[in-house]
């Protein structure tokens, strides 16, 4: 037990007191005492002067440009945090109390009325979908609705705020909020068979999203993707849970090369009930990773080949529904030899009434930049250079708002351009990685910033890149981190033997002394359009280590983002190749120092990194002394179809690049006399499966070698909330015992 916490130093450096250097450890990370303030759950209103965030169990309206303690928009918890909740006695039509209970806000949204719809209490499926409780709030009660719909999840207003629509078991429904009434939008909604206005296991991984719906700006009609997953093979994990007996858990599960689902895009009219089937091509094995309305009423959707070397946007008439083939247009394509990069959120949006777009494209110059598309023109540049714009952030009549790499590929800002591609001015001067969340209407913008040396703050700017006011400046946290000498990261490039110049950053323990010689841990991830060396703060157990007398250095190596296309495709078609040179370049340079013991240094990784990690430890003839690798791939014919096809191809076409460097056929090649191996896995992870590692074991085992070995039971890919810590704290246990 330490006499001092740090975090009863972090309470007397807030009340302006001061104390000797204290040590941390890793329950101070887990604890958030080294994260800066942030805004939870930011939302702009619609008139662009006031935003919201999750707080204290409520959520609260503040003004962009006045501070204040914020308006609660729910109502006022009690000192225990519960809320008071009612119901509708039927009989009598009168409102009666239900019982309070306390908020678990995990999602929200507020209808042009003022109502209020909150997601309670998330029960989580996978990554990121989860169902929930529901609650409205119409200002005056606070009630539970969707009684006896089992599951619900994904629940949206409509834009008008009359009607919320929602999923519940594999079906897509409409509740009517003034006559309390649900009516059902499909029936033929399966487990395992049919999803309809949800996406299936590998949509919501890869493609990011789970609310596949869509509802017209007049309200009128809903647009919705139905998952055919009948000939998905069947993936089954085990589940134990404490149970006398354990229990197969079964999902469809698509696997490099197998079938996907095969998704439809259908229209449903809420005024005569009728349900159109959208034509959207012959290929039955593409991808439609996203659907919407444009401004003016007419429906749009992106689609992707099987291999995503084309991507193509088209849209409809608002009256097309009858002949919609006849009245498609083709607003946007773009194709590539390898694979189109490409992120709808942050990459596309309609503006104005909709007839104009913005869109990123980086196969026209190798690097990611911003275009201005309008029918029957070309594109427009309205960015250029050898630096990479990284998300479309907002628009007004005169300039379009954007953030990039520009400064540096490590850092964030935020820039703004006319439609012309001129007058560029740099909104965030201040060094470092900003998060920009905006108004509507591009009036304010509200910028979460950091670097590497300093917390940074949450401030309010206006269009123009003022600072409105601040937020929070994290003062104490910047007070508590020198106090205990926190390790900050220094930025470095090195050439590797093939010429390559790589960039990095090390973390040197508090009172470095070159004269020493100290054991070294390299901590990466590596995967295809990654980025793990950012001048931000982020601290996690790996800082505990260099606290302790560990040099930590990570690199981005080949494959990599944001540093052109050639660089990040390298990879392709050969994951796990140049990827693992770059890492054993990495390890030579840094044994070359003479500050590092070359004798002790080690890998860690998890997932991608996981697999990294392994195959630098049977590939580095013994130049590591200790390898960690958590929930690791070990052979991409495990994984899924998007991901793994995307950067690797379809295995019947390149069977070398699933075979020659998956780390099942590297087993032999492990030195166990020189590396110490700990291989770490959840056995209900839903997204790299724990077959990766039972196969890596049978692979190690069969070879004569020997590892250590931590199996987590019924935990999932990232293991929280239950194992955060221990697995945290045995990895810092065992770089200590063996590095």
């Amino acid at each position: 037990m330490r006499i001092l916490k740090i975090s009863l130093l972090f309470a007397a450096l807030a009340a302006g007191t001061t104390a000797g250097a204290q040590a941390f450890d890793y329950d101070d990370i887990a604890d958030g005492l080294l994260r800066p303030a942030q805004l939870a759950g930011i939302r702009s209103t619609a008139d662009g002067e006031h935003y919201t965030v999750i707080r204290d169990g409520n959520i609260r309206r503040h003004r962009y440009d006045t501070a204040d303690p914020g308006a609660a928009l729910l109502p006022p918890a009690a000192e225990t945090g519960a809320v008071a909740l009612d119901s509708l006695d039927r009989a009598t039509g009168t409102w009666c109390s239900a019982g309070s209970r306390e908020l678990k806000i995990a999602d929200y949204a507020i209808a042009p009325d003022g109502g209020v719809l909150v997601a309670d209490g998330a029960a989580p499926i996978y990554r990121h979908s989860f169902t929930a409780r529901y609650l409205y709030y119409d200002g005056r009660h606070l009630r539970e609705i969707l009684h006896g719909i089992p599951e619900p999840r994904d629940a949206a207003f409509t834009p008008d705020g009359r009607n919320i629509v929602f999923s519940s078991r594999n079906d897509l429904y409409i509740y009517n909020i003034e006559r309390q009434s649900t009516r059902r939008i499909t029936r033929d909604g399966r487990w395992n068979e049919t999803i309809n206005g949800t996406t299936d296991w590998v949509y919501e991984e890869e493609f990011g999203f789970t609310r596949a719906f869509a509802v017209a700006p007049d309200s009128k009609r809903i647009a919705y993707l139905r998952f055919d997953e009948s000939r998905v093979p069947l993936f089954e994990m085990m589940r134990y849970d404490g149970a006398l007996y354990n229990r197969a858990y079964d999902f469809k599960y698509p696997k490099a090369g197998d079938t996907n689902s095969t998704v439809t895009l259908h229209v449903y009219d809420l005024e005569t009930g009728r349900t159109t089937h959208v034509d959207t091509g012959a290929d039955s094995t593409q991808y439609i990773p996203r659907i919407g309305w444009t401004p003016r009423g007419e429906l749009w959707y992106e689609t992707r080949d099987r291999r995503q070397r084309e991507i193509v946007f088209r849209r409809l008439a608002a009256e097309a529904f009858d002949t919609p083939q006849a009245q498609q247009q083709v607003v946007y394509r773009e194709r590539s030899p390898r694979y189109v990069a490409h992120e709808t959120d942050r990459s596309f949006r309609w503006i104005g009434d909709g007839r104009r777009f913005l869109i990123l494209q980086e196969s026209a110059t190798g690097w990611m930049h911003l275009y201005l598309g309008e029918p029957d023109k070309p594109l427009r540049a309205l960015t250029r250079g050898h630096w990479e714009v990284t998300g479309i952030v907002g628009a007004d009549d005169r300039a379009v708002y954007y953030t990039s790499t520009e400064r540096s590929p490590l850092e964030r800002h935020l820039y703004a351009v006319d439609y012309k591609g001129r007058r560029k001015r740099l909104l965030t001067p201040a060094e470092g990685f900003h998060t920009i969340a905006p108004s509507a209407g591009m009036r304010y913008y509200i910028s979460t910033f950091s670097s590497a040396d300093d917390p940074g703050r949450v401030e309010i700017c206006d269009a123009a890149g003022r600072t409105v006011r601040v937020v929070d400046d994290n003062a104490a946290l910047r007070r508590l981190a020198d106090s205990i000498r926190l390790p900050r990261k220094e930025f470095f490039t090195f050439t590797t033997e093939r010429g390559d110049t790589l960039g990095g950053y090390i973390v040197r323990p508090a009172g470095f002394d070159p004269s020493r010689r100290y054991p070294c841990l390299l901590t990466q991830y590596s995967g295809p359009g990654s980025q793990t060396v950012q001048n931000r703060w982020r601290h996690d157990w790996e800082d505990v280590l260099a606290q302790r007398g560990y040099v930590v250095v990570a690199t981005d190596g080949r494959g990599t983002g944001y540093r052109g296309e050639a660089f990040k495709k390298s990879t392709y078609g050969q994951l796990g190749r140049l990827e693992v040179e770059d890492q054993l370049s990495t390890a030579r340079h840094m044994a070359a120092q003479p500050w590092i013991d070359s004798a002790r240094i080690g890998i860690y990784g998890w997932s991608y990194g996981g697999f990294m990690a392994l195959s630098c430890a049977c590939k580095g003839d013994g130049l590591f002394r200790a390898a960690i690798a958590v929930a690791p791939v070990t052979s991409w014919r495990y994984y899924d179809t998007v991901y793994s096809e995307l950067y690797n191809g379809l295995p019947q076409e390149n069977p070398a690049g699933y075979n020659d460097n998956a780390p099942l056929a590297l087993a032999p090649l492990l030195r166990d006399d020189r590396t110490r191996l700990l291989l770490i896995h959840g056995t209900a992870d839903d997204n790299v499966h724990f077959q990766n590692s039972a196969e890596m074991i049978r692979a190690l085992t069969g070879a004569g070698k020997e590892f250590d070995l931590m199996i987590y039971p019924d935990q999932n890919h990232s293991m929280l909330p239950d194992c955060k810590r221990q697995i945290r704290r045995r990895m810092i246990g065992f770089v200590e015992r063996n590095l």
